[in-house]
């Protein structure tokens, strides 16, 4: 092969992640990195990034639409926002968030939907909330061929039922019911499980007794990878801030900061500038100007705001 067809200083692609790629990591002992992203260009950054999996999460309910839980959020919101991300991100893999009563009717709503997460909206899986009463159901769509990630501990769609957002497992007997909830789940199909807020000694024994990678977000250090909320990460949302979650930038502050020097600039008349402004040719110029005066009586001006 000649030179000109071949560059070896250009870095391969990323290959495409898939269900199988993380277990594969899992197996060698890589952690898995995930974050959440809702939007096209939030999941063209992300994935550039280089994130294992991108979730598209029903907290879009609180952090997006500004709703007080998760509960709110449809499924066809779920799908709008998931096909966006799917537009985006091209490498990581996608996984959508069945939203509340979307698989708890039935199993064949339940398949039927997480179908249209891949049919519809391009995701390579679903995430669902539960243990073993959802068992029969993660069988169903996985015998769909859709590939099914667990989550259990602190589950948001219950949070009802579980009297707020509270660390789950703190008893023997919760731990032991958690444990059994994660068997039940490999058992099942799921590739992976999501352990949301619990004690991380729990989240290690958890992690150690399934052959299936888990995910924490806010269960410790112990668990296959780690998962957090884009808003939560970046500093974007400040209605509610979990312990577990770490700031990494404050772009909600930065954002702000830009918002109320555009509107200084636009009332000082600072903004827009020469350079930001299109010219037009002077002769073209002279031409209208010469044939509006012909037929406009006399000068009709709009009153200009004064610049600084």
């Amino acid at each position: 092969m000649s030179a000109q067809g071949t560059d070896s200083g250009a870095a391969a692609p990323r290959p495409k992640t898939t269900a199988l790629t993380l277990r594969e990591k899992h197996q060698r002992g890589e952690p898995i990195s995930m974050v959440t992203a809702y939007d096209f260009p939030t999941a063209k950054i992300v994935d550039a990034a280089g994130f294992d999996a991108i979730l598209v999460g029903d907290s879009l309910a609180m952090v997006v639409l500004g709703h007080p839980n998760t509960l709110s959020v449809t499924m066809e919101e779920m799908l709008h926002h998931a096909r966006a991300v799917s537009r985006g991100a091209t490498r990581s893999l996608l996984v959508g968030d069945m939203p509340f009563m979307s698989y708890q009717t039935s199993t064949t709503d339940a398949v039927r939907n997480a179908g249209r997460f891949l049919q519809e909206a391009g995701m390579d899986g679903v995430k669902m909330e539960g243990g073993r009463s959802l068992v029969e159901t993660v069988k169903a769509i996985v015998r769909s061929g859709i590939p099914v990630q667990g989550h259990i501990g602190l589950t948001p769609q219950s949070v009802k039922a579980l009297g707020g957002f509270r660390v789950q497992g703190r008893t023997a007997d919760a731990a032991q019911l958690l444990i059994e909830d994660a068997l039940a789940l490999e058992d099942a199909g799921c590739f992976s499980i999501v352990l949301e807020s619990v004690p991380d000694r729990l989240a290690e024994l958890v992690t150690d007794r399934l052959s299936i990678p888990t995910i924490g977000i806010g269960a410790g250090p112990g668990t296959s990878g780690q998962v957090l909320v884009l808003h939560d990460l970046v500093g974007m949302f400040d209605g509610f801030t979990p312990r577990f979650a770490k700031r990494y930038a404050e772009l909600g502050a930065a954002m702000g900061e830009a918002l109320r020097a555009f509107r200084s600039d636009v009332e000082s008349g600072a903004f827009p500038a020469r350079e930001q402004s299109y010219s037009m040719p002077e002769e073209e110029w002279q031409a209208l100007v010469a044939r509006l005066d012909r037929r406009l009586p006399g000068p009709r001006r709009r009153p200009r705001p004064a610049r600084g």
